[in-house]
């Protein structure tokens, strides 16, 4: 069924699931560059969503509630589980391995601005105003500053993988914007759902193509792996059928922008990378123009 129903008022609360959001994901790349080591990217990509899968299965359980398996309910969660998670998941872990992260921050920056343009063509309550407009590029200034323009030079090599972390901010931008349109069961269901459609998608690509019993994935390959699913994937997934609902697909998508900054802050805390100018002012661009965004609905 329809759910094109005006978002709520965001709270404080919400805010927070945002940063949480942006947190877990953000995470998600430098799991990712750990794991891609010792696991090819459908293998990855299947781990992480069967692990996810099965963790949202056991909570489904414990709550005493089940999967609806009409027609309509696979066909929905068949297409959220493969532009939401198997694609993108596939074509992210692909992309890290030829271009550098930088880069690849830049390319997926695209997202939020394309969800916010779908919006306004699909959903009635979310108009693309020039209020949101500065919002979203004041973010996306923010991004510019903490991978350097530098970053951008790198689009006259690796084509193909450029190519491919567009067509994964695509479909998350796809993916954002249907299911602000389609959330037709409670949070934890389409979660479920989605995972469990979005691991048989990669399932058979994976088998034919990484062969996964001939591989030998070390121990941080393997714990990078679960964390992926049990973190980024399946706690992210439900916060982003809770926010949708709540937010909004525009403003949803603007956690997008924290990911870099948070795989940055990441490196200075595990890596002892430094605390620049960058970071700092990019974060404040970057909260600056969610605020916009959100002020704007």
């Amino acid at each position: 069924m329809n759910n094109t129903s005006m978002p709520g008022k965001v709270e404080w609360s919400d805010y927070c699931l945002i940063l949480l959001t942006g947190l877990l994901w953000g995470s998600a790349f430098l799991l990712i560059k750990i794991a891609i080591v010792t696991i090819p990217p459908y293998t990855l990509t299947m781990g992480r969503m069967g692990i996810a899968t099965l963790a949202l299965f056991v909570v489904l359980i414990l709550r005493g509630q089940w999967l609806p398996l009409d027609r309509k309910s696979l066909a929905l969660f068949a297409f959220i589980g493969l532009f939401g998670s198997a694609l993108p998941f596939t074509l992210i872990n692909w992309g890290e391995i030829h271009i550098p992260s930088g880069l690849a921050a830049v390319l997926m920056g695209i997202m939020p601005i394309t969800t916010a343009l779908l919006a306004h063509f699909f959903i009635p309550d979310e108009p693309f105003g020039w209020r949101k407009a500065i919002g979203i590029f004041v973010a996306f200034g923010g991004l510019l500053i903490l991978v350097g323009i530098d970053a951008i030079s790198g689009f006259d090599s690796s084509v193909t993988a450029q190519i491919a972390m567009l067509c994964a901010a695509a479909a998350y931008a796809v993916t954002t914007t249907f299911t602000r349109l389609r959330v037709a069961h409670p949070g934890l269901i389409m979660a479920t759902g989605s995972s469990m459609m979005g691991f048989l998608w990669v399932l058979p690509l994976a088998l034919v193509y990484d062969r996964p019993w001939s591989l030998t994935p070390d121990l941080m390959g393997v714990s990078a792996t679960v964390l992926l699913g049990l973190l980024p994937s399946a706690v992210g997934i439900l916060l982003f059928f809770h926010l949708i609902r709540r937010v909004g697909a525009t403003i949803f998508a603007q956690v997008n922008y924290l990911i870099p900054l948070v795989g940055a802050f990441l490196g200075v805390v595990f890596l002892g990378e430094a605390l620049n100018w960058q970071l700092i002012s990019a974060l404040v661009l970057v909260l600056s123009g969610i605020s916009i965004v959100t002020l704007a609905r």
